[in-house]
């Protein structure tokens, strides 16, 4: 029987966050990431880790991982649903890849210690407008594309909008899933009842809902803070209080405030 792709929006739960649910089921988890990457041989994963921050410093942007796994190997993948192309997604999987690299070492260690990575990101969007399925990116050198520079780092970007036969069947019948298509594939029928059940889990939706509003709070703290500096800026460029109070929206307290922190 074909099976039609679950509208997940229709669930009141974002896309990356049912995927990552979803996908802590530890047996589809394992057959996405070998549909994905058929090359590597997967004994068996480490319990996925869904919505993993992971925070490097006060003053540094921190970051909340979709799905995070290692598998026997002890290879690290990073895997993120995209519901849109945000125009930031090369650089986005650079920061990303330094953010799992501080993970992976402890101060000291050897950089050989550093594991084999990958970051992945499903899409509905072609990134690159070549109309390919799968794009790979690794590190060789310009001069001669033969060197790699081995440091075994990659990414991958999927497409679910194609038409081209560049990937498995297996591949294509996960992507065209994503994207809404009818497919008859087992692991697609799988993973269609593993959405599905999503349904019925009301403590998931409450899940949702906590990190939502905590999502909401951080951004609230977040424009406060920005605006502070944008005040101590003012004070020191000398502005007066009422053109400060009129340009940021804010109160002679908190110009106060700002004035002995600055």
């Amino acid at each position: 029987m074909e099976v039609k792709h679950t509208n997940w929006e229709d669930l009141g739960i974002s896309n990356d966050f049912l995927f990552g649910k979803v996908m802590q089921n530890s047996k589809l988890c394992k057959g996405l990431l070998q549909i994905i990457l058929p090359d590597l041989e997967i004994d068996h994963i480490e319990y996925p880790e869904l919505q993993k921050t992971i925070k490097p410093d006060a003053d540094a942007k921190s970051i909340r991982l979709d799905l995070y796994i290692k598998d026997n190997k002890n290879v690290v993948y990073n895997i993120e649903m995209q519901a849109s192309d945000t125009k930031e997604l090369p650089k986005r999987s650079r920061y990303y890849q330094s953010m799992l690299d501080l993970q992976l070492i402890d101060k000291g260690e050897a950089y050989q210690n550093l594991n084999h990575s990958f970051v992945i990101f499903i899409c509905l969007e072609d990134l690159f407008n070549k109309g390919r399925h799968i794009y790979t990116f690794e590190n060789i050198c310009k001069e001669d594309t033969s060197i790699s520079m081995g440091d075994e780092a990659t990414k991958i970007f999927l497409n679910a909008n194609s038409e081209l036969d560049d990937v498995s069947k297996e591949l294509r019948a996960f992507l065209d899933y994503v994207a809404g298509k009818s497919s008859e594939d087992t692991y697609v029928k799988e993973l269609d009842n593993a959405v599905k059940e999503a349904k019925k889990n009301r403590e998931w939706r409450h899940e949702y809902m906590t990190l939502l509003m905590r999502d909401k709070a951080n951004q609230e703290i977040g424009r406060e803070i920005e605006r502070q500096k944008i005040i101590i800026r003012m004070i020191n460029q000398g502005f007066a209080n009422n053109q400060i109070i009129m340009l940021c929206d804010t109160s002679e307290e908190e110009i106060e405030k700002c004035r002995k922190v600055k």
